[in-house]
């Protein structure tokens, strides 16, 4: 078996592995292991399990990602998706839709001191679906909607994911900060227009709630500027140098403990769920990028990656072309696949290839904006038939909707993030603009 075939088993064997449910970091330290040892031997594979584990943990950069996690934790515990869905819901809830409105605001406003879809997803459940079952609303709306407004949990700055893709292509977390800014506002009003063309197809899926008077809107409007104050000390402070990343994290998630706990919302008992929380989290991310490490040095190896980078540049198409290719592959494995899994699966694979691509941009841009794509892809993922990860969130915390009912009500949502994705992929300044502004 030549080399190629070696990483091509590896990468194939790896995701087999995953959607069997094997634990994505078991999945791709075995496909890593095998793939390593068949290459170049056991010997050398034990010496370099030896120092790139040391390598890899010891990096101060990686700090970033606990402190993140916990940032997202500590606003879950102390109540912040509460105050931000009752602030959106005193001005747009009165409106026909107007608390599946309040539902997407909320969840772009926590998501933005949050960073994990499914942290947003369950969380903003919790919330909002009491209130949207007692105003009747559908059960297609009501999930759907609270499955995709989960999904800027992983696209509104700060992102985890996002995060890890920077870490791994050597890229700016702030520059990738500022250029998914513009594509997570789309998001959310490309949500906001799928359901109000909803409530004018079926108006009674939607029922008005009751008007909120102006006082009590800036009541409410008052409890949530800290948690905007975080999220532009966090963005901001990362960009203009104020800090580095890692501190950034953890003046955020030093900020979010001291609004939850000025707030009355953060017990002790939940400071402690809260750093457990986050640990397992952690460990478990961590387990990952070992794989993925793993896998990736294997890959090189094996000169697979390289060599299909050649293949795919000698094709008789358009470098536009590829690259919506190679987006589709990420539609397919996002319906089967764990987002992160699928991201760092197929980075070692796709990542050489943008980069032999002549696309009008240097490799800087073209990461970035590649980096988008992808995290727009993975979101697509979250919420497509038949295994995002937010459907049976949202299933499980809503169980009296059938999971059919979620199915349909999500459709929409989801042709809104394909028309986003279609304006990202044809016009790269919508991501780009931000960051070159700096």
């Amino acid at each position: 078996m030549s080399s190629f075939d070696i990483g091509v088993a590896m990468f194939a064997g790896a995701v087999i592995l995953i959607m069997l449910r094997m634990p994505v970091g078991v999945a791709m330290l075995v496909a890593g292991i095998l793939g390593y040892a068949s290459l170049i031997g056991w010997s050398p594979l034990l010496n370099t399990l030896k120092t790139m584990t040391f390598s890899r943990f010891s990096s101060y950069t990686l700090c970033v990602i606990p402190f993140f996690l916990l940032m997202g934790e500590l606003a879950t515990k102390g109540g912040m998706s509460a105050a931000l869905f009752h602030a959106a819901r005193g001005f747009v809830g009165h409106r026909r839709g107007g608390l599946g409105v309040a539902t997407i605001l909320g969840c772009a406003a926590f998501g933005a001191i949050c960073g994990s879809s499914l942290a947003t997803a369950a969380t903003m459940t919790k919330v909002a679906e009491p209130e949207m079952r007692a105003g009747g609303y559908s059960g297609a709306l009501m999930t759907g909607t609270l499955a995709a407004g989960g999904t800027l949990g992983i696209l509104i700055p700060p992102s985890v994911i996002l995060v890890i893709y920077a870490i791994y292509t050597e890229q700016s977390i702030g520059a990738l900060f500022f250029a998914a800014a513009i594509p997570g506002l789309l998001a959310a009003f490309g949500y906001v227009a799928v359901i109000w063309i909803y409530t004018l197809v079926a108006p009674g899926a939607a029922p008005r709630a009751e008007r909120v008077g102006w006082a009590e809107r800036w009541r409410r409007t008052r409890t949530v500027w800290p948690s905007a104050g975080v999220f532009l000390l966090v963005v901001c402070g990362i960009n203009f140098g104020w800090f580095s990343p890692t501190e950034g994290a953890a003046v955020g998630a030093f900020a979010v403990g001291v609004i939850a706990v000025a707030s009355g919302g953060l017990t002790l008992p939940d400071f402690f769920d809260a750093l457990r929380a986050t640990a397992e989290i952690s460990a478990m991310v961590f387990l990952i990028l070992l794989g993925a490490e793993l896998f990736s040095a294997a890959l090189a190896l094996s000169q697979m990656p390289q060599e299909l980078s050649r293949q795919v540049a000698e094709l008789p198409l358009p470098p536009l072309a590829i690259v919506i290719i190679i987006v589709a592959i990420y539609l397919v494995l996002g319906c089967a696949m764990e987002s992160l899994a699928m991201v760092l699966l197929t980075l070692p694979v796709f990542v050489p290839v943008m980069l032999q691509l002549d696309l009008g941009m240097d490799p800087t841009q073209t990461l970035v904006w590649f980096g988008i794509l992808v995290l727009v892809a993975v979101e697509v993922g979250m919420i497509s038939p038949p295994f995002g990860l937010n459907l049976f969130v949202i299933n499980g915390l809503a169980p009296q909707v059938p999971l059919g009912q979620t199915y349909k009500g999500v459709a929409g949502f989801c042709l809104s993030d394909a028309v986003r994705l279609a304006l990202l992929i044809a016009f790269p300044g919508i991501s780009l603009w931000l960051p070159g502004l700096w």
